[in-house]
């Protein structure tokens, strides 16, 4: 029994070890790198433990000098929402790993697509209008345009100060503005070597997810191999240069430290840029302060393919979660509206596990007399039956389709609430959106920051709906819609 249990350990012991120099080796040496010369330093006996590091603890110590400072840098690509969890994962990370965030530009309009690290790399790095200043007066052009002033106006970039308040992630870890996605920039800027940075390439979006546990179960959720977060801060690199970083799921956190300031830096994420603040406000009232709220994508991909069954949806989820009616006065109302369209069972309404383990306080009574300011009036006659009183509420719609009022699809809205509206229907209270530019390019950012404003308005509804599987309606129900009403966040992932 003895020599069994001892055969046992040692055998535990091996395994263990080998699991360590396997994907530490890996970490190491066989990750991919964008040349021959960055340094393969390999990680000391001590370090293959698997112990947690200072860094992973919770303590962050600055650097003592600039020679010393150790840097994190990642690849945004995609919409602005991507671009958004691209940004949160790599906060954590960078407060974890102890080391400074080069902070990109959001990219508002035509987006970067995601691509493999090498291609990605080049596309953002070329995506600088540094020398182009004379495209923005575009419009004034007599003749042709410039081959090189085509795309100026396509897309647009701020700072993310511009939009959201990072004053308080500032003062919790250092983060530096200005990466532009070149190798002169890290040297010139920063003094940072080839052969100082290491590499993390990924060759597909759903490549590496990253951890902060010690398992030896294969990776979890959709991604393909796991990094040991531990591990990563053992880099001795002055720089850890990563791809994407896109996606809600791909930092698997078991810490309360970590999940805590996960959460922290979601909450950051409100919009806090005064003209759009003061634009939804204006709207709200028009509104009448009380309002029901959808946001309904429906416009490109998945949505618009989806989009029949995510309307009929969202309806329904209005109808019965928020304003309580029961499943049999949907179906006898639906046939009664929609005779050419309704179905003879309800669609499945799923339990949003995430937001019930984050409950909030009760709702105060939605007013029964909800109506929109004077000067605002209803599109349609109001309901006069009582049993449908209910549906006369204001109801404000953020979607994506081109031309809401006329869009088929949202004839179910509209036929159902008579008092439904759009942001389109706020042409005054929009208007001084349109005289913005961007100070990094001047390019009009009026229409880039519809979607925004849209949002901000549903977020500030009563109740608000979404779309299924569009982070955007996440970050809405989860982030903006709780941090106006002062609840807590809900956090996916």
């Amino acid at each position: 029994m003895v020599v069994a249990v001892v055969l046992l350990t040692a055998g535990l012991g091996c395994l263990s070890l080998a699991y360590h120099i396997l994907t530490t080796a890996w970490l190491t040496s066989s990750l991919p790198y964008r040349t021959d010369s960055v340094s393969h330093s390999v990680l000391s006996d001590s370090e293959l433990t698997g112990s947690p590091s200072p860094t992973s603890s919770g303590t962050h110590v600055r650097p003592a000098d600039s020679s010393s400072e150790r840097f994190l840098a990642y690849l945004p690509h995609s919409g602005f929402h991507n671009q958004r969890i691209a940004l949160e994962n790599a906060l954590v990370l960078a407060r974890i790993l102890n080391r400074t965030l080069l902070l990109p530009l959001i990219r508002l309009g035509d987006p970067l697509s995601y691509a493999p690290f090498d291609e990605l790399y080049y596309m953002a790095g070329s995506a600088s209008k540094a020398g182009l200043e004379y495209c923005r007066d575009i419009g004034s052009y007599d003749g042709e345009i410039p081959v090189e002033c085509e795309y100026y106006l396509s897309y647009s970039h701020i700072s993310w100060d511009w939009l959201v308040d990072l004053s308080g992630i500032r003062g919790d870890q250092r983060l530096l503005d200005g990466w532009n996605f070149t190798d002169a920039w890290l040297e010139d800027r920063l003094g940072v070597a080839a052969d100082e940075i290491f590499y993390l390439k990924d060759a597909s979006r759903n490549e590496y997810s990253f951890q902060d546990f010690f398992s030896f179960d294969a990776p979890a959720r959709k991604f393909d191999k796991s990094v040991h977060i531990a591990a990563l801060a053992r880099r001795p690199e002055r720089l850890i240069q990563m791809g994407t970083l896109f996606g809600s799921s791909r930092l698997h956190l078991r810490s309360e430290t970590n999940y805590g300031m996960r959460k922290r830096i979601r909450e950051r994420m409100a919009f806090k840029n005064p003209h759009l603040v003061r634009a939804a406000e204006v709207i709200r009232a028009a509104l009448g302060g009380s309002y029901l709220g959808v946001h309904l994508r429906i416009g490109d991909g998945i949505f618009e393919w989806n989009a029949p069954e995510n309307v009929r949806l969202a309806w329904w989820k209005l109808l019965k979660v928020v304003l309580g009616l029961t499943d049999e006065d949907i179906l006898v109302l639906e046939r009664d509206l929609f005779p050419e369209e309704s179905e003879p069972e309800p669609p499945a309404i799923n339990p949003d596990l995430p937001a019930m383990r984050t409950p909030h306080p009760q709702l105060a009574p939605f007013p029964a007399d909800a109506a929109p300011s004077p000067g605002f009036s209803c599109r349609a006659r109001l309901h006069t039956s009582p049993e449908m009183s209910m549906l006369n509420a204001p109801l404000f719609i953020s979607t994506d389709a081109r031309s809401p009022t006329f869009d088929p699809l949202l004839a179910r809205f509209r036929r159902t609430f008579p008092c439904s509206f759009f942001l389109e229907d706020f042409p005054e209270q929009i208007a001084p959106l349109g005289k913005l530019r961007s100070p990094i390019d001047g390019v009009p950012l009026g229409g880039f920051l519809m979607p925004f404003l849209d949002a901000m308005v549903v977020g500030q509804a009563w109740q608000v709906v979404g779309t299924e599987q569009s982070t955007f309606s996440a970050f809405v129900s989860d982030v903006l819609w709780r941090t106006y009403h002062g609840f807590e966040i809900v956090q996916r992932g």
